[in-house]
C-alpha cells in the first residue's frame, strides 16, 4: 500500500470549513477513483493546519490518482481559505489501523 500526504495551512478559524470540504466533496470524489483505500484527516484547528493521508492500494494507483488528488486538494483549500504547504509520498510499511 502507498499513502500520499498533503499539509494544508489557513485561517484558523476557516478550519471547519476546509473539514467540511473534506468530508463532502473530497472523500466522495476519492472513492470513485481506481485503487483508493482510504483517507485520514487531522487538524490542528488552533494552528489552521490540516494533514490529509490518502491511502492507494499500489503505487501505480498512487500515481495515476495524481491530477484528480492535485484537483481535489485545490478544492479542499479553497474551502477555507488555505494554501498547499507540501505533497509527499510514502510506501506504507506497518499498518495496525484495523
Amino acid at each position: 500500500m502507498f499513502a500520499r500526504v498533503s499539509t494544508l495551512q489557513g485561517p484558523p478559524e476557516s478550519i471547519g470549513d476546509g473539514i467540511k470540504a473534506v468530508q463532502e466533496q473530497v472523500i466522495p470524489a476519492a472513492k470513485q477513483l481506481a485503487g483508493f483505500k482510504g483517507m485520514l484527516a487531522l487538524a490542528d484547528r488552533s494552528a489552521g493546519r490540516m494533514v490529509g493521508i490518502t491511502l492507494w492500494e499500489s503505487e501505480d494507483a498512487l500515481r495515476q490518482s495524481e491530477e484528480a488528488a492535485n484537483q481535489l486538494r485545490a478544492r479542499a483549500a479553497e474551502g477555507d481559505g488555505a494554501e498547499t504547504v507540501s505533497v509527499e509520498r510514502f510506501e506504507v510499511v506497518v499498518d495496525e489501523t484495523a
